[in-house]
């Protein structure tokens, strides 16, 4: 089957880089993609923006590289799209769950027909046709719980929910999306479908008991759950359950506790950090006690000692000081806002959320960072007398750095659409 893949040009903010480049699962978007579509395509097409699709006569799928997409969506999609033998269009129920709480909320990338919502992405039995059919593709949601709130705290107290859909598809669209794809589609759902086949596959469950009892370890801590790469060096007394996936060359050190997470290669994770529900990108160094929850840090980055980061995303290249704080919940419960697609402020549909960092930022310790927040790339920040606490967007040209006395500035890697470099080393 051929490949086509359409370009979204559209810059996330505050990373200023298009989605197919961010990081999804400690992958570049685009290679997580390659990898889905491998036992499905032979070849690829990538179509300039405005070009026509390829006048072919074979079997094409065609789809816009924002998508972030697994294989049992994907799966689902094509085996009913070849049933049918007519072109079809991936599509989603408003009543979707998983859908109508994750993907829509803040998104550009669907297109409304009636009481659904169509996506980019198209299979054509016979080569590129006009007329084509939405399929609907159902994510199969599961209510699963996160976040306990006190009635002091929330007019509606109990558990918060995520809608985890056993099979996933979602545009990156905004910061926001990259936290869903890596956490709630991405770790809720790989636990998710964890669990179903525990539940549907006795052979299954019996395997993981009889390696838990040959290895004389707990059943989340034994190697049919615990992946880890070659070259790595773990302290005995680190804990570490899964589902997890480690690298290759990661260095644990004692009293670390790691939980449903993705470690990339050459991590470095101090004595006594906690991470839990994270992904954490290659060559990144987490020193003592620093503590991840629902979090995605990308490649070569570093969050130093006694640093909390909840719910958040952090681009490549960052550096996080020590005793910075990001919070993720209003005292007054206040509903959480964050940019859509357009850059203007809208309802996030999350009640509970972090703060965003993009790629090659510096931010100096003690610093506590309010919900829904971004700090666009390139910035560097220093805790002041005037700024502590971080309560509206920081953007390039509220950088310290321009205000502070050097001899020369740092360079700026990533600028918006448009705009040129014109600092250099």
């Amino acid at each position: 089957m051929l490949k086509v893949i359409l370009p979204s040009y559209r810059s996330i903010a505050p990373f200023n880089e298009t989605a197919r480049d961010l990081r999804i699962q400690n992958k570049p978007l685009w290679l997580y993609q390659r990898d889905v579509l491998l036992p499905y395509t032979e070849r690829e097409i990538e179509l300039p923006i405005g070009s026509p699709l390829p006048q072919t006569r074979e079997a094409c799928l065609v789809y816009r590289d924002n998508l972030v997409f697994d294989a049992p969506f994907f799966d689902a999609f094509i085996r009913e799209a070849r049933r049918k033998k007519v072109a079809s269009r991936a599509a989603f129920s408003i009543a979707d769950p998983a859908f109508r709480e994750h993907c829509l909320p803040l998104s550009a990338s669907y297109t409304p027909a009636g009481d659904i919502y169509l996506a980019d992405m198209w299979y054509y039995p016979h080569g590129p046709q006009s007329d084509v059919e939405p399929l609907v593709v159902d994510m199969q949601a599961r209510e699963i719980g996160y976040y306990h709130i006190p009635t002091y705290m929330a007019v509606e107290s109990g558990d918060l929910v995520y809608q985890v859909p056993l099979r996933s598809m979602i545009a990156i669209d905004t910061w926001v999306h990259v936290f869903i794809a890596d956490m709630v589609f991405g770790l809720f759902g790989r636990g998710a479908r964890f669990e179903e086949r525990l539940k549907k596959d006795p052979i299954f469950k019996i395997g993981i008991l009889a390696q838990a009892l040959y290895e004389g370890k707990q059943v989340l801590e034994c190697s049919k759950v615990v992946s880890i790469g070659k070259g790595c060096v773990i302290d005995p007394t680190a804990v570490i359950h899964g589902p997890t996936t480690i690298g290759d060359h990661v260095t644990i050190g004692a009293g670390a506790v790691i939980e449903n997470c993705i470690i990339g290669d050459n991590v470095n994770i101090s004595q006594g950090c906690e991470l839990m529900l994270s992904v954490v990108g290659d060559g990144t160094f987490l020193p003592f006690r620093a503590s991840l929850f629902m979090t995605t840090i990308m490649d070569n980055s570093m969050v130093a000692q006694n640093t909390c980061l909840q719910m958040s995303v952090v681009g490549r290249n960052s550096f996080i000081g020590a005793g910075n704080t990001f919070t993720d919940f209003n005292l007054l419960s206040a509903p959480l806002r964050a940019r859509d697609a357009a850059g203007e402020l809208r309802m996030s549909n999350r009640p509970v959320l972090g703060g965003c960092v993009g790629h090659n930022c510096r931010i100096g310790s003690g610093m506590i960072i309010y919900p829904s927040r971004m700090i666009e790339s390139d910035v560097i920040l220093v805790a002041s007398e005037k700024r502590r606490v971080i309560m509206h967007d920081v953007s390039y040209e509220e950088s310290d750095h321009h205000t502070l006395s050097i001899s020369e500035k740092p360079p700026r890697l990533y600028p918006r659409p448009g705009e040129r470099i014109t600092e250099s080393w």
